[in-house]
């Protein structure tokens, strides 16, 4: 795999990322240092996490999973050269009291007490790229799909305050890098000019959701993140499970599974549970065992050749599953079989939008 550059930074990272999510939630401790080291080996350097982690998200779990990254990087003092770790701010409180007290903003203080935090957590002295998890503006995420508007209940922080708290950031030592999660295209192009008109750390990467049952990102994101040298990462290649072909017999309510869909009855009122997403999911896993594949194989093999995409986020709650999710790395999408996609897609519009 050959390393690539996040926007305009000097980040140089595998087109593969590992996320962590689940660990401190389906993966404790010991088998998340595995996986880490694992991932390592077979040439992963890219370590995604957020303060939120573990997901779903509780009270309890908060800050696991950066714990647990941090306990990996004082066990094993040279992993932290090695890798570029990336983390996240939470966005306003989307019912997360234990999150700055169920703030419905996220002002400039926030966005710096929250990183000292994670640095802690992290027991590191810098995080290479800092994100916001999702934007301070009512807009469509998470599910929604129309944009509302009508002004805010509350005022909230303006963009160019978030930049500012994210340049004091840079300018400590603190962050390398800066980016954005779950973003509009209207959003990136703000961030962007705010930045270069300002001065402020123009944001690199734009972590969104990015697979075959949610590409909205081909509809308008794609164009204005080329043209502003901002970077994909897509989160969720394989749909939340859906794309691993596990849930095309029993669905959600199968006993045999273990995955999230499975385990979390808040996760089936998501979009990723809709029954279109299931549907979408199913054409597609059947398009991939008719050429000779898995799902798996499929879903990433789209997400890896895909021109508009730095870096993928895989999840993992095994090393099986880790492995699998590199080996497909080596997977073609001819032509032939994109337009098999895009004929699906027509059919099943981005249903996990």
């Amino acid at each position: 795999m050959t390393p690539v550059r996040l926007g305009r930074s000097d980040l140089l990272v595998s087109p593969i990322c590992l996320g962590t999510m689940t660990f401190g939630e389906q993966v404790d401790a010991p088998l998340a240092h595995a996986l880490l080291d694992r991932a390592l080996e077979r040439g992963i350097d890219f370590i995604d996490t957020a303060e939120m982690y573990a997901v779903p998200p509780r009270r309890e779990t908060f800050g696991a999973t950066e714990r647990i990254l941090g306990e990996w990087f004082a066990a094993r003092p040279s992993r932290r050269d090695q890798v570029v770790l990336a983390s996240k701010v939470a966005g306003p409180s989307r019912g997360m009291d234990w999150i700055r007290g169920g703030s419905a903003d996220l002002k400039a203080a926030d966005i710096v007490q929250a990183c000292e935090d994670s640095l802690k957590r992290l027991r590191t002295d810098m995080i290479d790229l800092y994100q916001i998890h999702w934007p301070v503006r009512p807009v469509p995420m998470f599910g929604s799909v129309y944009f509302d508007p009508a002004p805010p209940a509350e005022a909230h922080s303006s963009i160019e305050e978030q930049l500012r708290a994210l340049a004091r950031l840079v300018e400590q030592g603190k962050v390398r890098a800066v980016g954005l999660s779950n973003e509009t295209p209207h959003g990136v192009s703000e961030f962007v000019r705010l930045a270069e008109q300002a001065g402020l750390p123009r944001i690199a990467t734009v972590q969104n959701p990015y697979c075959l049952i949610n590409r909205v990102s081909d509809n308008a994101l794609d164009e204005v993140m080329h043209h502003l040298d901002v970077s994909l990462l897509a989160y969720s290649p394989l749909g939340f499970g859906l794309l691993t072909g596990k849930y095309d017999e029993g669905g959600f309510d199968d006993p045999r599974q273990t995955g999230r869909m499975a385990l979390f009855e808040r996760m089936k009122q998501q979009r990723w549970g809709r029954p279109e997403s299931l549907a979408a999911a199913r054409a597609y896993n059947r398009l991939a065992r008719e050429h000779g594949l898995t799902p798996t194989q499929l879903a990433l093999a789209f997400c890896y050749r895909r021109w508009s995409v730095a870096s993928t986020i895989i999840g993992v709650t095994t090393m099986a599953q880790l492995d699998e999710d590199i080996d497909a790395w080596s997977v073609p999408i001819g032509p032939e079989l994109s337009a098999a996609i895009d004929a699906i897609r027509w059919v099943h519009r981005d249903p996990a939008q």
